[in-house]
């Protein structure tokens, strides 16, 4: 099952234009890095980013649907899902809020929640030529049975996969890939 997951990963991160960014991997955790240039102000890639629900990909969601994720931005937030029949996620809350300039949330996202793991997920907002340098690293510490080396190349896909989808939805008002030409 986890070699399926990670070959739908890579080859949707790969497709994205994503790189695979793992910085380390080992029995007690992993952490991964991705980079994207956005062709718009800080300012402007913040106010996106701080609208999980606009960027994120719904397959990378428990209700399967991203207009139910809201986040807080304010120190102690919660980046949060609705479910259906009342049900709610806690993904991550936040920590460290700059607008403009980095936000840094503290959990354990998607199937990494069943296990005693907990993680920093840090974006860091960078002025550049012509618009904004993002970088996106999440460093994991825990416990897994098997270790951590398979899934830090799975996390890190789908990591790619969503910061490629806010660039979209930065230069391009919508985070899916364009269609081929008719």
């Amino acid at each position: 099952m986890k070699s399926i997951l990670y070959a739908l990963a890579l080859s949707g991160a790969l497709a994205a234009g994503a790189h695979a960014a793992v910085d380390g991997a080992g029995a007690s955790g992993f952490s991964v890095s991705e980079a994207a240039h956005i062709a718009a102000a800080p300012d402007k890639v913040y106010a996106a980013l701080i609208v999980p629900s606009r960027w994120w990909s719904s397959a990378h969601t428990f209700s399967h649907d991203a207009a139910n994720l809201s986040l807080d931005a304010r120190a102690g937030g919660c980046w949060c899902e609705t479910l259906a029949g009342g049900g709610s996620v806690q993904h991550m809350t936040v920590v460290y809020i700059a607008p403009g300039h980095a936000l840094r949330l503290r959990g354990a996202l998607g199937p990494l929640q069943a296990m005693g793991a907990d993680g920093a997920l840090s974006f860091a907002l960078k002025p550049g030529h012509d618009g904004t340098d993002v970088t996106l690293t999440y460093a994991v510490g825990g416990y897994s049975k098997e270790g951590f080396s398979e899934l830090a190349g799975i996390v890190d896909g789908v990591l790619g996969e969503q910061l490629q989808r806010l660039k979209r939805a930065v230069e391009t008002g919508s985070p899916e890939p364009a269609g081929p030409a008719p």
